[in-house]
């Protein structure tokens, strides 16, 4: 797209908005029809009335399609071809995690749990009153398909495993429990990402997380090699427990947080962005050697986060064993910042689920989409660094 181009699109958009009260239910009809019509073109090699040899095939008409949406219904002419072979992926792609957010709304409201605001969510903004059986209908079509992605058979190996959990406000007999939301995301050898397991439990226990890692290993899990995650204890057990073959990178993120659990409420130096430097260090003898610069300068203010430190840094350096260009992004478990953001912003609107099912229904659909744009994006980290960083380990070894 030119600049003039992109400035009359940008114009269009800011002038549906400005003149018509309906004008983000507008953009968003208007966005995803254009991409309709870009499908259609790329599946005939040709757009309308082009004339080329590459063509494969002719238009034919459209028919209607009602998308249901938070923004309203969106009323959609999908592009049809003569041969009837033209598929878009668009609805179930984009209305994975609607259908779970609008169907969740909507069972708050039949349950007789939500209040007026939900209401005017699920029938004002969505456009449509749901029953019983229509969220049934919803439910049972979702859950076949996000069944079937969390009971997939994990075939390749995953050198890194990052494991973290949130937590969500359910209902479950009357009563509103936190309950924790398990995560697990495996990087391949060919360096792409994928979201492995995402599993509801009571709360972090040992034996929650020991079951979500023994059903992964069911699953197929092998070939791991570093554990990234917080240090949550009956996490870590149950890694040494399930997968004691692999070495565990404590998250320095979470580590530094927790120091301020050692520190006084005020503090008015650097001390911890000076800890927090020693991660962006070359090599372990490098962080070692700031590390004992540190302890030396702060030991005599804050004894009691020097001692702490000293205790406990150690497992948050195990990144240091892997080759430089992969530390930034397995020192931490940082990457699944985007993906909790994306679940938070569409929990926010539930608040309190009705049930766990519900809850797990849309943060699995949430995961999907992830695992979906992330196996079609470029790899995340290049793993032939770590195959090199091994022979020369095996090298300098004999």
């Amino acid at each position: 797209m030119t600049k003039t181009e992109d400035k009359s699109a940008i114009a269009a958009v800011k002038d549906i908005l400005l003149s018509n009260p309906d004008g983000l239910h507008e953009v968003i009809r208007a966005v995803m029809q254009e991409v309709l019509e870009a499908e259609m073109d790329e599946a005939l090699g040709a757009s309308k009335s082009e004339r080329t040899p590459e063509r494969l095939g002719y238009r034919s008409g459209y028919y209607g399609r009602t998308l249901v949406t938070r923004v309203g219904k969106l009323e959609l002419r999908v592009p049809q071809d003569r041969a009837g072979r033209f598929s878009t992926e668009l609805f179930e792609r984009y209305q994975r995690s609607e259908r779970a957010l609008v169907a969740t709304l909507a069972e708050m409201y039949v349950q007789g749990v939500s209040t007026r605001k939900v209401k005017a969510i699920t029938e004002e903004l969505c456009g449509h009153a749901f029953s019983a059986s229509s969220i049934s209908a919803i439910n049972k079509r979702l859950d076949e398909s996000l069944q079937a992605f969390a009971e997939r058979p994990l075939q390749e190996p995953f050198a890194y495993l990052i494991l973290d959990a949130r937590y969500e406000k359910v209902r479950e007999a009357g009563i509103v429990t936190s309950q924790a939301v398990l995560i697990a995301v495996g990087i391949d050898w060919d360096g792409r990402r994928q979201i492995l397991a995402v599993e509801m439990a009571n709360r972090e226990s040992r034996s929650a997380w020991k079951d979500f890692l023994v059903a992964l290993k069911a699953r197929g899990l092998k070939g791991v090699e570093l554990v990234v995650s917080d240090d949550h204890a009956g996490l870590v057990a149950a890694i040494g427990e399930v997968i004691p073959e692999a070495a565990w990178q404590r998250c320095y993120v979470h580590f530094l947080r927790n120091a301020l659990d050692h520190l006084p409420r005020k503090h008015g130096d650097d001390c911890l962005q000076e800890l927090r430097w020693l991660y962006d260090r070359r090599d372990l003898a490098e962080a070692k050697a700031d590390l004992a610069a540190w302890l030396s300068k702060w030991s005599g203010r804050y004894p009691r986060l020097t001692t702490w430190v000293e205790e406990t840094i150690e497992r948050t350096l195990t990144f240091f064993c892997l080759p430089r260009q992969h530390h930034k992004h397995l020192k931490s478990t940082n990457m699944l910042e985007r993906l909790n953001e994306e679940i938070r912003r569409r929990t926010y609107v539930v608040r309190i689920f009705p049930n766990a099912e519900s809850c797990l229904r849309l943060v699995r659909a949430l995961a999907v989409e992830t695992n979906e744009n992330w196996m079609e994006a470029n790899r995340y980290i290049n793993m032939d660094d770590l195959r090199e960083h091994k022979k020369l380990a095996l090298r300098q070894a004999a």
